[in-house]
């Protein structure tokens, strides 16, 4: 299956088993075209410009998290933040991570992967922000691994951070303050 080319209630039907979204996953529509990606790995925006600005306030914002260390990536491209958990922070779903204790990372572009609950990738692909990564299907616990494309302006800042903020909650099954 070529999952950069699955239809939005085919990607729901796999992920959650039904042909429906979830609900409790209200993410506005994300204004423009959906920007184009890799289909392989390295797995990144192509033509992605990053708004310095953005993506310090994104990593101020995840270093807050607690139990999060942002250091080099382990899993991604050379010039990629990690947002690493602590190794005795609880994970309720550590099937979700691909690789070490990395839940999410930012790429140089500002585009950053992420693990999403199965049903918050489903929404968050529909409504724009993301777009499943090649390896999604992979493994089980992957379904919601996603790329989330670079934010531009505030609007779309407010969205990624809704979007890093769930992953957070996600893998480690406690909610931010």
């Amino acid at each position: 299956m070529n999952i950069r080319h699955i239809t939005i209630p085919a990607l729901a039907a796999l992920v959650l088993g039904t042909g429906a979204l979830a609900q409790g996953t209200d993410f506005p529509q994300r204004n423009g075209e959906r920007p184009q990606t890799t289909e392989g790995v390295p797995h990144i925006q192509i033509g992605a410009e990053n708004v310095p600005d953005l993506s310090q306030r994104l990593l101020d914002h995840v270093a807050e998290f607690p139990g999060v260390v942002l250091a080099a990536t382990r899993v991604s491209l050379p010039g990629a933040t990690g947002f690493q958990l602590v190794d005795d922070l609880p994970l309720a779903h550590p099937e979700a991570i691909v690789g070490g204790r990395e839940f999410a990372h930012l790429h140089p572009d500002g585009s950053l992967h992420a693990a999403l609950a199965p049903e918050t990738a489903v929404a968050a692909v529909a409504a724009g922000w993301a777009t499943p990564h090649p390896w999604a299907t992979r493994n089980p616990g992957w379904e919601g691994f996603v790329l989330i494309y670079t934010p531009t302006d505030e609007a779309e800042l407010e969205t990624v951070l809704r979007l890093v903020d769930a992953s957070y909650t996600y893998v480690t099954g406690q909610a931010l303050p």
